[in-house]
């Protein structure tokens, strides 16, 4: 690590159900997330969170006075368990554990959606014929973040006066609505193994192997319970048919999922695509079924093509946010001009 960074004032978490992320932030400086800072465990190696985060600290020499941890899971009162994990997490106990001044834990996607302000260009990808969006601090805008990884992470974005709001929800959870005969059975199938189905359950990296398990008995392909990394390589490679109806028929399910989004949070001015996997099927959700489910509305399809659709390219878009909420609380303006906002790619 860089020796001036060890001084680095605020340290960033992003935890998931898999990984857990830590780097250092400079609100100084016009890029405050410190990319030379990062470091990726996994947290099945740790048996709480403080222990990651005193390994991260030990390697690097780091003695931060502030945090801001984003985690996958339900934020109350200063305390979150982990939806995909066995950690659980108070923010006081975390405080004192890492001799911090100051700590705020959130959600994930409350920083993931604080995180598109400082995206750059070339950290996007439009997908479909709207372009990426110019944010604008002179207007107000709303926006949807949707991220498939090892859940569903779900946020939405206010922009309004200069100043960025983020929600926070579990809209994973939501339940999966069919919308073909195929989708009818896929829920049938789901339905049979877990009772509830949420979205979740599909768009997801487990959901992978869920809708790869039901297309094959579906369709009649050989039956192989498949890891995500397998069926994406086999798909990647177009050697094998079923792999490659998986990662078509999620990327309809993430456009109808997205679309959905757009009605229940208002957010005409775009949907923003975060997470692990919409850059590896990032060929496939540009071949077309993705932007027809997410137009699919009914009575709203002409308002659904005008909304732009966007990928999130950046590899540390969730250390990102963690920094954007940093800014925040010490005030900082996330919404730039639109010279220097996120431009169409």
């Amino acid at each position: 690590m860089n020796p001036v960074h060890r001084s680095a004032s605020i340290l960033l978490a992003d935890v998931g159900g898999t990984n857990v992320r830590f780097a250092l932030a400079d609100p100084s400086t016009p890029k405050p997330l410190l990319s030379d800072s990062i470091h990726r465990y996994r947290v099945a190696d740790f048996a709480t969170f403080t222990d990651a985060a005193l390994a991260y600290l030990g390697e690097t020499g780091a003695r931060p006075q502030r945090g801001v941890f984003g985690f996958a899971g339900q934020v109350r009162d200063g305390e979150v368990q982990i939806t995909n994990h066995a950690w659980h997490v108070s923010s006081e106990q975390v405080c004192n554990e890492l001799a911090l001044q100051h700590l705020r834990i959130v959600n994930d996607f409350a920083a993931m959606s604080l995180c598109v302000p400082l995206l750059d260009a070339d950290d996007v990808r439009a997908i479909g014929s709207p372009a990426a969006p110019v944010l604008d601090a002179s207007k107000t805008s709303r926006f949807a973040v949707v991220g498939p990884g090892t859940g569903l992470g779900v946020g939405a974005l206010l922009l309004r006066q200069g100043h960025a709001s983020a929600l926070e929800t579990e809209g994973g959870h939501t339940s999966f609505a069919p919308r073909t005969q195929e989708d009818i059975e896929i829920l049938q199938r789901l339905a049979a193994r877990f009772g509830r189905v949420s979205n979740e359950r599909l768009l997801s990296g487990g959901g992978l192997s869920n809708l790869h398990d039901a297309l094959a008995d579906i369709h009649g392909f050989p039956i192989e319970h498949l890891i995500p990394e397998e069926i994406t390589r086999r798909a990647a490679a177009d050697s094998d048919p079923a792999c490659v109806r998986t990662i078509e028929t999620f990327c309809e399910f993430l456009g109808g999922v997205a679309g959905d989004f757009v009605l229940a949070f208002g957010a005409w001015d775009g949907v923003y695509l975060a997470g692990g996997l919409p850059p590896l099927i990032l060929p496939w959700l540009e071949r077309g079924g993705f932007r027809r489910r997410f137009e699919d509305k009914g009575r709203f399809v002409d308002t659904l093509m005008q909304v732009p659709t966007v990928a999130i390219l950046h590899p540390d878009a969730g250390l990102l946010g963690a920094a954007a909420c940093a800014l925040e609380d010490l005030g900082a303006p996330l919404v730039r001009s639109p010279s220097a906002a996120v431009s169409p790619s």
